[in-house]
């Protein structure tokens, strides 16, 4: 079932999502068209319930299509829109068209909401807000944006009567650890992307007469790579291991912080290897590593889950850090 899945989104983004139409968007132009297809395609309702019209996938079920969300650079909050659909659908809130960005966000002195700076929030339809213990459904169009630094995230700031007419969500959510479960499972399928795109520029550019692939140092680089895109990976399914459609905070701070510190050294050592035409506009590259930065720093880096694992570790009163691990790791 998992190949099935992800060879059918593999195919569509394949051939929707190129680089030109992320640029494209990057630079203005609207997603609408392209989420269209993604609508159609029902990849967005996979966590759903049946009986409301979806897949009833479990989040394990899904990883292979988020990881494929970053492996394309998709310039839409598509796997994020599988997580808050599923949310949505589960506490009894009517689920909207559209997509749907997950932010943390703050009153301020008028009544309205403030959201610092939401990923996706410029192309996003809607904004499913955390704000304190509750959770918000806030359409895009509504509030008033502020640039950010990644160009496909904005800041958000809704007025007094927006937040007033915001859906509210019964219950208790933790959109934190979904939005990190959601940009770590989009940061391995980064890395990957990443890797398999600098080995191919090893093995073709060629300097004194073979290909740099073939020099040491350079195989070096390529499997220090190689070793953090792919514990990376293991990480972030580590991360998606749950038999529903809400993660587990350990788990996700397992995979959060793993992917983020691999985002790092992924991105120096690509553009070590490539030189000074990686960072260049017009080479792929740079679409891939700048989202390594952007989601490394989404829902907290690598230190603010670190810090989260620690002060797990260090109230636990009896067992020793094996049993954290075992507790994490039990299913793999």
């Amino acid at each position: 079932m998992d190949d099935l899945l992800s060879h059918a989104l593999r195919q569509l983004l394949e051939d929707q999502c190129t680089t030109a139409l992320v640029r494209s968007i990057e630079r203005g132009e609207s997603p609408a068209a392209f989420w269209s297809r993604l609508e159609e395609s029902g990849f967005a309702d996979a966590l759903v319930p049946e009986e409301q019209g979806g897949a009833a996938l479990a989040l394990a079920d899904v990883f292979p299509l988020m990881e494929l969300c970053g492996t394309y650079a998709t310039p839409v909050p598509l796997a994020e829109t599988m997580l808050a659909r599923a949310l949505l659908a589960n506490a009894g809130v009517e689920r909207p068209g559209g997509s749907i960005a997950l932010a943390s966000g703050a009153s301020d002195a008028g009544g309205g909401i403030r959201c610092a700076s939401v990923p996706f929030g410029r192309v996003a339809d809607w904004v499913l807000v955390q704000q304190g213990a509750q959770c918000l459904l806030l359409p895009a169009a509504h509030a008033e944006r502020g640039q950010a630094v990644f160009p496909l995230d904005a800041a958000l700031t809704w007025g007094s009567a927006a937040a007033a007419a915001a859906k509210r969500v019964a219950g208790e959510h933790d959109l934190h650890a979904l939005q990190a479960c959601a940009a770590a499972a989009q940061l391995a399928g980064t890395l990957m992307s990443v890797f398999t795109r600098t080995l191919q520029y090893a093995n073709e550019r060629t300097q004194f007469g073979r290909p740099i692939g073939k020099f040491q140092a350079i195989q070096h680089q390529l499997s220090v790579l190689s070793e953090h895109a792919f514990a990376a990976r293991m990480a972030a399914q580590i991360g998606c291991d749950a038999p529903g459609a809400t993660p587990e905070r350990l788990r996700v701070a397992v995979a959060k912080a793993r992917t983020s510190e691999a985002a790092l050294e992924v991105a120096a050592l690509a553009h070590s290897i490539h030189g000074a035409v990686g960072f260049t506009e017009e080479f792929d590259l740079q679409i891939f590593t700048r989202r390594l930065h952007a989601w490394r720093q989404a829902a907290g880096s690598e230190s603010h889950w670190h810090d989260v694992l620690g002060q797990e570790l260090v109230g636990r009163r009896d067992g020793l850090a094996l049993d954290l691990l075992r507790a994490v790791t039990d299913r793999h």
